[in-house]
């Protein structure tokens, strides 16, 4: 054997090594929480950068939450200019409607009921035939039905006649209240 062979058979030793790690068997599906750990490294370097990601976070998130808020602002105002204008293109398709003289003409005589001169007009005013007007329903129960007095007017004489009132009643057993 020659010394460049023996040094690779056995492990060289190290200065932060404490003697043999014990041979860990390994089961399936399952990690060993320990050799996890052990094998994380916290350095100097690994406190800034988590100090920065959380400073990061602090800074962005309320500007995120602006942001979202604004576009949400944005997509509303949007919709409303959206409607704005189909209502403007109504009114403009109603206008052109009204620069029309066939279509003024026959609004003021379907509205105002104006005529040409030497026309003559019939008005009908119950033009709807007795077999489409509906007849009056039955009572839904015997203990409910509609009134057929103003209960209005009897209210405000009610409020009236207790209001105009001169003289109050006695008590029964003539002792004066008070």
């Amino acid at each position: 054997m020659t010394k460049e062979g023996a040094g690779r058979d056995a492990p060289a030793p190290s200065s932060t090594s404490r003697g043999p790690r014990p041979a860990r068997v390994r089961t399936r599906g399952r990690v060993d929480v320990r050799d996890w750990a052990g094998g994380i490294r916290f350095s100097a370097f690994t406190a800034i950068m988590l100090g920065l990601v959380v400073l990061a976070v602090f800074v962005l998130v309320p500007t995120v939450g602006t942001y979202l808020s604004q576009r949400q602002q944005i997509a509303a105002l949007e919709q409303s200019v959206q409607l704005t204008a189909d209502d403007v293109a109504l009114l403009e398709q109603q206008k052109d409607r009204w620069a029309d003289p066939a279509y003024v003409t026959s609004q003021a005589r379907a509205r105002l009921y104006y005529v040409r001169p030497g026309e003559v007009v019939y008005l009908v005013d119950d033009d709807i035939p007795d077999s489409s007007v509906p007849a009056e329903q039955a009572p839904v129960s015997d203990q409910v039905v509609e009134t057929k007095a103003d209960w209005m007017a009897q209210l405000v004489r009610s409020v009236a006649n207790s209001g105009l009132a001169q003289t109050g009643a006695a008590p029964a057993d003539g002792k004066p209240v008070g």
